[in-house]
């Protein structure tokens, strides 16, 4: 199986759960340790509610001026909206305590301003760190060898609770290839979590989206970013 099922969303979102279950379980992991979180970028509301009814319980959003009014017309459903997208300093105001989790944070700058707004809303932001693990210069996010330098001023920022890692790999025309890049990950989530900083935890690993979400899950992943194997190809 390649990871996507002919038929409705409901049917989709049943068998990519299903999917993440058995191979978390053959991964010697709990069925409950992986939590899908579909990309619905450029979904309508009403296909979103398909997936809820389906099960679905987390949704990723990549630009805020969509997520707003999908997140308003959703109140009340059994959903929880993730940041997912690229976000620019100027937007944090519109984050900050509207979305449970940011999974994007790729600059120390961006991180200070999600603490400054936090702060000037009265909570705390929980976050992931991007990381670039190929050092490919058309991406965004922290070189691996430079977190365990920026971790300590991470953890300075007294409104921001960092819950661990966050990567894209690059492009592959197989899945096993990405492999690596979410071990590298993994890894790397592993010799940071030695050093016992408050705030600071990486028990969580958002890796893997719809092409490769099975070796990622194999490598450890706790969040897969799912948008075509659950909605289909979508035109941004």
């Amino acid at each position: 199986m390649d990871g996507q099922v002919d038929g409705s969303i409901g049917d989709r979102v049943r068998f990519v759960l299903d999917r993440i279950r058995r191979t978390a379980q053959v991964s010697g992991r709990g069925w409950e340790s992986v939590r899908l979180v579909a990309a619905t970028k450029t979904v309508p509301v009403e296909r979103i509610r398909e997936a809820i009814a389906a099960g679905l319980r987390f949704a990723g959003e990549n630009r805020v001026q969509e997520a707003l009014p999908k997140i308003e017309a959703l109140q009340g459903e059994q959903i929880r909206w993730h940041f997912i997208g690229q976000l620019q300093r100027r937007k944090v105001r519109d984050v900050v305590g509207v979305f449970d989790l940011i999974h994007s944070v790729d600059s120390l700058e961006l991180a200070s301003e999600i603490d400054r707004r936090a702060e000037a809303a009265g909570c705390r932001q929980d976050v992931l760190l991007e990381v670039n693990v190929a050092g490919e210069t058309t991406k965004a996010g922290f070189h691996p060898d430079r977190l365990k330098e920026i971790l300590p001023r991470v953890c300075g920022l007294r409104h921001l609770d960092v819950k661990g890692l966050m990567t894209i790999p690059p492009a592959v025309d197989k899945p096993e290839r990405a492999r690596p890049y979410f071990r590298r990950l993994r890894e790397l989530a592993q010799q940071l979590s030695g050093q016992g900083l408050q705030t600071v935890s990486f028990g969580e690993l958002s890796m893997g989206m719809s092409n490769d979400y099975v070796v990622a899950i194999e490598e450890g992943a706790t969040m897969v970013r799912l948008g075509t194997a659950i909605f289909g190809t979508r035109h941004a």
